[in-house]
């Protein structure tokens, strides 16, 4: 499931709004949905997304924080690190490699440390 997917389906399962009847009204499949949700398509259009935010109906935070999880939504990411250090190139491969056996606790320490270096380095 993607950072968006999950975000839909919190949204659904509080305001107790079936796949089915968020599809019909974002004039989309009940199956393309679905597949948004765990992960199987790729990052919704920005329309969609400006649909799924009216849908909804949510405030300018709730809003944003959508737009930026549809952003981090992509579970097919390409990293190119051409010209870069070698580093670069092993922890991108690493991750490539590695990722699908860290256990949640893992992932969620990786985040936090990626967070706070990449706000160090102002990136």
């Amino acid at each position: 499931m993607t950072p968006l997917g999950a975000k839909i389906r919190e949204l659904r399962q509080k305001r107790n709004v079936s796949l089915k009847e968020m599809a019909a009204a974002l004039s989309v499949s009940s199956a393309y949905l679905s597949a948004l949700e765990h992960g199987k398509r790729g990052k919704p259009t920005w329309f969609l997304v400006q649909r799924i935010i009216t849908y909804f109906n949510v405030i300018w935070d709730e809003a944003e924080e959508i737009q930026r999880l549809a952003e981090l939504s992509d579970p097919r990411v390409t990293i190119d690190t051409s010209g870069m250090d070698p580093r670069a190139t092993e922890l991108a491969n690493r991750l490539g490699t590695n990722i699908a056996g860290l256990s949640q606790e893992s992932l969620d320490h990786l985040l936090h440390q990626l967070r706070v270096v990449s706000a160090k380095d102002g990136v």
